[in-house]
């Protein structure tokens, strides 16, 4: 099986460890028509990047806080949402301290999603409150390094969408991707696609705990 060697992996949430598509999509489609924009566009917009930045590109007229709050606190309540398939099993294979979760939600959002659909807390939780530049910029990830005592450049990042692969590569990471949200093609920037996290396997080096950990996929 091909591998890579890293000290630390690094989760984007949605569309990686919560399938939580049709959520994001019927929230934003609500919000669009209440505002009379095109939910297609705003959609377009939509995965991957802060729902701030969301709102500030599509409707600049608009309250960019206000307006994230009252999307991101229908999310949190949305039912439509599941752990993805081996989501729990891969994380739970990886050493306390050695993984974190990345993402463009709220931690009131990420928190929340985490705990009702099931997915273990990582010690270390980068959120779109704890940066100011997000996804695509380097920042959201370069911060999940900083805060696992890491070099950038010995990290494996798990991401769905461009914006995040942009961003894990302009922080020096490695990347594998899931076509979880966009096809194939528009992923091809990854270092590595694979069909899902079940394909995914996470093992020691063998020199010991503090060793490097070999990511397999098949």
């Amino acid at each position: 099986m091909p591998s890579f060697h890293c000290s630390a992996i690094l989760f984007d949430l949605d569309g990686v460890l919560l399938d939580s598509t049709l959520a994001v999509a019927e929230q934003y489609t609500d919000w669009a028509r209440e505002h009379g924009l095109d939910p297609a566009e705003v959609m377009k917009a939509a995965h991957g990047v802060r729902t701030v930045e969301v709102v500030r590109r599509v409707a600049p007229y608009l309250d960019a806080e206000a307006e994230t709050k009252k999307i991101e606190d229908r999310e949190a309540v949305a039912s439509n949402v599941i752990a993805m398939p081996g989501a729990v099993e891969l994380i739970s294979s990886i050493p306390r301290g050695r993984w974190c979760v990345v993402t463009s939600g709220t931690r009131f959002l990420a928190t929340t999603r985490m705990r009702k659909f099931g997915i273990p807390f990582s010690d270390v939780l980068v959120t779109a409150d704890d940066v100011k530049n997000g996804k695509p910029d380097p920042e959201p990830y370069r911060r999940g390094a900083e805060l696992l005592r890491v070099n950038p450049a010995t990290c494996v990042v798990v991401e769905d969408a461009p914006a995040g692969i942009r961003s894990a590569h302009a922080a020096g990471m490695k990347v594998i991707s899931l076509p979880t949200t966009y096809p194939v093609a528009e992923l091809r920037e990854a270092d590595v696609i694979v069909s899902g996290l079940s394909t995914i396997k996470v093992s020691l080096d063998g020199t010991g705990p503090q060793g490097m950990l070999v990511v397999r996929w098949s």
